[in-house]
C-alpha cells in the first residue's frame, strides 16, 4: 500500500468515524451544506421521450479510442479551466487562489451522500463517460466535437463527485452502473438521457431499459 493511498484511507475512516459518531449522538443534520448543481436536466416525462428518439444499437468498439482524443480541461476564462469551473460552482465557499486552484470549500457529492473538504478527493465526472461516448457515436466526431463535449457546461455532463464513486464508475452506462445513492437515481437518468439525446448518442438495448426503468418510477 503506497503511502499517499494510505493517508487517504485513514482520511476517510475518519471521516466515516466521526459521522457515525454524530448519527448516534442525534446531531448529524441530514441536510447537506452544498448540492452539486450542473445545469438542470430536462423532466423525467421529456427524458421518457427524448429516450424514445434515441438510436437503438448494439455498442461499437473502443478501438482507437483514448482520452487525448477528447481535450480536457480546457482553459474557460483567465486561468481558469473547466474542472476549476465546477468545483467553483458545484461547491460552497469554495476560495480559489491567483491561478484558479480551489483552497478551500466543501463539495457535496450527490452519488453517495458524502461531504468533502479537499478538492483532490473530489473528481469532475463526465456523466457519460468519454469511453461510452466514443462507442456511441462520437467516434465519428471531429476533435473539435469531442472537446466541446468533454468540456460540456451548458448540458448537465459534468459534475463534482466524491474520486472513488467516479472511479468504481469507469467507462459504465446504466445497464451496468447506477450511483449508490438511490435517491439520485432519477436525476442521474435525466442527465445521462438529456446529454445522450443533445449530442445525438445512441444507446444499446440493456441500457435503454435501465433508463426506462428508473425513468418510469420517476
Amino acid at each position: 500500500m503506497s503511502r499517499v493511498y494510505a493517508r487517504r484511507l485513514a482520511r476517510r475512516v475518519t471521516v466515516l468515524a466521526s459521522t457515525a459518531a454524530l448519527a448516534l449522538t442525534g446531531l448529524l443534520v441530514t441536510a447537506p451544506a452544498a448540492q452539486a448543481a450542473p445545469p438542470t436536466p430536462v423532466s423525467a416525462a421529456t427524458a421518457r421521450t427524448y429516450l424514445g428518439q434515441l438510436t437503438v444499437r448494439a455498442e461499437g468498439s473502443s478501438s482507437g479510442y483514448s482520452r487525448d482524443m477528447f481535450p480536457h480541461w480546457i482553459t474557460q476564462s483567465g486561468t481558469c479551466n473547466t474542472r476549476e469551473v465546477v468545483l467553483k460552482r458545484d461547491g460552497v465557499n469554495v476560495v480559489q487562489d491567483a491561478n484558479c486552484a480551489a483552497t478551500s470549500g466543501s463539495w457535496y457529492s450527490p452519488y453517495d451522500g458524502a461531504t468533502w473538504y479537499a478538492a483532490s478527493d473530489v473528481d469532475i465526472d463526465h456523466v457519460v463517460p468519454l469511453a461510452e461516448a466514443w462507442r456511441s457515436g462520437a467516434s465519428s466526431w471531429t476533435t473539435t466535437q469531442r472537446r466541446s463535449f468533454a468540456n460540456d457546461l451548458t448540458r448537465p455532463q459534468l459534475i463534482a463527485v466524491t474520486d472513488n464513486v467516479n472511479q468504481a464508475k469507469g467507462d459504465k452506462d446504466p445497464g451496468d452502473w447506477m450511483p449508490p445513492r438511490t435517491a439520485y437515481h432519477c436525476t442521474y437518468a435525466r442527465m445521462w438521457v438529456h446529454v445522450k439525446y443533445e449530442w445525438n448518442l445512441a444507446v444499446d438495448s440493456a441500457e435503454k431499459s435501465a433508463l426506462q426503468s428508473v425513468l418510469n418510477g420517476c
